[in-house]
């Protein structure tokens, strides 16, 4: 009894252990989401850091708090969402999932926050879009939804989602250039 009671105890374990170390393999992505982009990067606890999604249609964004706990807040009507001014959310501890709808105006501001549980929280995002909801064809241009992906895909560029310095950052640097001056 006690050795079968062990063997499952260790069956648990490595499998908590491989869905760790391929957090969004299992997560059952369907093949009709397309990779846009992946986003890694740090964040100071009770800080901000801000992205802009700018490619149309409906995307989904899977985050993944590799240290630390970052949460996801998400807005079209501002490009520095907060947990006071938002539309979406995902404030999980771990992994966080928004599906930011296609008739969202864009660009859409997401802001990704540091928990202030932890000194500094680590993070890779994924963005996914999703084809298998077809585009209006009158939206832009006259051109069918499936050549618009295409020709989408073909000029995905950085561009379509850029980071923005956070705010504290920006006062950091500027006060290192302070006080660089005064040493110099």
């Amino acid at each position: 009894m006690m050795l079968s009671c062990s063997a499952l105890v260790v069956a648990l374990l490595l499998s908590q252990a491989r869905s760790f170390l391929n957090p969004l393999e299992d997560d059952g992505v369907p093949e009709e989401w397309v990779l846009l982009h992946v986003v890694q990067g740090h964040i100071g606890a009770g800080n901000y850091s801000y992205l802009r999604l700018n490619h149309d249609g409906r995307i989904i964004l899977h985050m993944q708090s590799l240290k630390g706990d970052a949460d996801l807040y998400v807005s079209d009507k501002t490009l520095h969402p907060s947990f006071d001014t938002y539309k979406l959310q995902s404030a999980t501890c771990g992994h966080d999932v928004v599906v930011v709808p296609a008739d969202f105006t864009r660009p859409v501001g997401i802001g990704i926050y540091g928990h202030p549980s932890h000194q500094e929280s680590e993070f890779e995002m994924r963005v996914f879009y999703d084809q298998t909801v077809p585009q209006d064809p009158f939206d832009k241009g006259s051109y069918s939804s499936e050549d618009e992906h295409k020709g989408k895909k073909s000029t995905q560029t950085s561009e379509d989602f850029e980071e923005e310095e956070s705010i504290i950052w920006t006062i950091l640097i500027g006060l290192l250039k302070i006080i660089l001056e005064i040493l110099v």
